[in-house]
């Protein structure tokens, strides 16, 4: 249509009219004379209007999807924090038996040799003092520890004081390769000397280059004069080795140690050593070798009143 002065007037007289009948429609109410012109549209347009918000739908879920997001993801990382709560809890709870049995473990060993000990916790791990294997435990000498203490855990010998601070003292291992105790074999009690090989079993010159050895066979501390720096009867390990004797005086054998030294936590430092020698006392005993089960041998021979048929007579 030109922008000509008759469209002009035809716009404002249809403007003028669509005023009119909004008036109108809004004073009548129910009444209104254009009622049935607008229900006549809805039915037109209606089918219009519901294929559109179909197609909208998805985008408005969408929309509703992003503005929940939030809410979810706050819901998640509150499960998330719960979840790894009951993780930690789970661990600690596991963390605390174990402690729990590693102590009842050293108590036992304590009280099977009537060592007098002070338990402490392992703080650190590494080079100290000029020593390769070492350790520092949470008791010093406000706590009794003094230099040359035995130290154990529930598996046996773990080492013994080196140096003594207020609070806390330094340990070196028995697996360290300065590291050298003297040993009993158990039952024969044949003497020798042990010596740490880090990482490795430990070497232990046996004074009898004749003495009957066989991997299995455990040693224990010898002990010391004064009982410093080892009291007797602490465990420390089996033989797994046995070097050829070769007439020699003495005789190597290698010996794993019962304590896991890479794993440390609670020990005991021997503040007051046993009255007599325990022994072989402070060993567990040993487990019973599995019973072999019994074979049944079942031979068939032929009955003695079995009849032989007879051969057919010639014809």
């Amino acid at each position: 249509m030109r922008d000509t002065r008759e469209s002009r007037l035809l716009l404002v007289l249809l403007i003028a009219i669509a005023f009119a009948l909004i008036t109108v429609d809004i004073r009548a109410g129910e009444e209104s004379p254009v009622d049935g012109a607008r229900q006549a549209a809805a039915a037109v347009f209606g089918p219009v209007e519901k294929g559109v918000a179909t197609a909208v739908d998805p985008v408005a879920n969408a929309i509703g999807a992003v503005r929940d997001s939030g809410e979810r993801h706050n819901r998640i990382a509150v499960l998330e924090q719960q979840n790894a709560a009951l993780k930690a809890k789970l661990g600690s709870e596991d963390q605390t038996r174990s402690r729990i049995r590693e102590l009842d473990e050293m108590l036992k060993r304590a009280g099977a040799g009537q060592y007098g000990i002070k338990g402490a916790e392992v703080i650190a791990i590494g080079a100290a003092q000029g020593f390769s294997w070492t350790v520092t435990i949470d008791a010093g000498s406000k706590d009794g520890i003094e230099r040359d203490m035995t130290v154990l855990n529930g598996d046996g010998l773990v080492g013994r004081v080196t140096t003594v601070g207020p609070d806390t003292a330094t340990v070196v291992l028995a697996n360290d390769p300065d590291f050298t105790v003297g040993t009993r074999l158990e039952k024969t009690g044949e003497l020798g000397f042990a010596t740490g090989q880090g990482d490795r079993a430990l070497s232990v010159q046996m004074l009898n280059g004749k003495a009957k050895i066989s991997p299995g066979d455990r040693l224990v501390t010898f002990g010391s004069h004064g009982n410093k720096p080892f009291v007797p009867g602490v465990p420390i390990g089996e033989v797994v080795k046995v070097d050829p004797a070769r007439g020699d005086l003495t005789r190597t054998v290698w010996v794993q140690p019962f304590v896991g030294f890479s794993r440390l936590d609670i020990v005991g430092v021997v503040v007051m050593p046993p009255r007599e020698d325990p022994r072989d006392a402070v060993l567990p005993p040993k487990p019973e070798a599995p019973k072999p089960t019994p074979t049944v041998t079942v031979t068939v021979t032929p009955s003695g009143s079995a009849s032989v048929p007879a051969k057919p007579a010639d014809e």
